[in-house]
């Protein structure tokens, strides 16, 4: 199986002088997910967690949606002319009253590390059906989640400390989830932001836990459409990034109640929708 990281030599320039060493870099390989022996999406990623990335990937595309829909996932031996076992190439097998949706059929689909899904016939084949309204009151049993600006902006520092590929690579993204009270739930990274919350998805999926409807999701970088969808389709209430969101994100959170916030840095932050999970008076009063 393919290794997060691989060793290079590089030369290193630093203030005019030369020398050759290696180089720690993350690796990035293809990965062919297909759907009940069907190929469906090819995506370039970090070898690890492949699995859960197949399972949160059919999550986002409306596939799956409970641990039951899921029969199993393999890898696909004999994925090459000579037989052999690349491990990447994935088989999910889902449950046989599981209903396929037509968008996964009449496409294949492929994805690449830095722009997620990629050529889709029009922006109404991603706004996919959503299994869950965002709903973080469970019916009214519960308060709704609802955060401190202090709390929230503690969440970063603290993926950080956990992306332990990234301190030796410097090139890896990373997602994460947070419990309301700032507890780290998981946290996984690659080298595409949307893989690595498939993979938090998927594995969430695999454990039984959908939907998210008490979680955080921070992401490293800015927020796309694809992710707020993501988070939608998990039916996690809040999604914030460190850096900027795109007017798609933006319109999707306000259609369906997500609480999105960008540019999450230090005591700073901007609350696009879903302001009323944020404690905002209190910020208010302490200004």
């Amino acid at each position: 199986m393919g290794r997060v990281t691989e060793r290079r030599k590089v030369i290193r320039i630093r203030d005019g002088a030369v020398s050759t060493r290696p180089d720690t870099l993350v690796a990035e390989e293809p990965l062919e997910i297909r759907l009940n022996g069907k190929p469906l999406a090819i995506t370039m990623r970090t070898p690890g967690d492949d699995f859960a990335l197949a399972a949160g990937f059919l999550v986002s595309e409306g596939v799956l949606a409970e641990q039951s829909d899921l029969q199993n996932i393999v890898y696909c031996a004999g994925a090459t002319a000579d037989g052999s076992n690349t491990y990447n190439v994935v088989d999910v097998k889902t449950a046989p009253d599981v209903v396929i949706p037509d968008i996964t059929l009449e496409r294949n689909v492929y994805t690449t590390s830095s722009c997620g899904l990629c050529g889709k016939a029009s922006l109404d084949a991603v706004r996919t059906t959503a299994r869950w309204a965002i709903d973080d009151t469970h019916g009214g049993d519960a308060p709704p989640v609802r955060l401190e600006p202090d709390l929230l902006a503690s969440l970063p520092d603290r993926l950080r400390a956990a992306q332990r590929v990234f301190d030796r690579t410097g090139g890896l993204h990373a997602a994460a989830l947070f419990s309301e009270d700032g507890e780290l739930l998981d946290v996984r990274e690659d080298v595409g932001r949307h893989n690595a919350v498939d993979k938090l998805v998927g594995r969430a999926l695999q454990s039984g836990s959908l939907p998210l409807s008490r979680a955080v999701l921070l992401v490293s970088g800015r927020a796309s459409f694809e992710l707020a969808q993501k988070a939608v389709m998990a039916g996690i209430p809040m999604l914030a990034a460190v850096s900027a969101p795109s007017s798609l994100a933006v319109d999707l959170a306000a259609e369906t109640g997500l609480t999105l916030v960008g540019f999450l840095r230090g005591a700073s932050m901007n609350v696009y929708a879903g302001e009323h999970r944020i404690a905002l008076r209190a910020a208010a009063g302490q200004g």
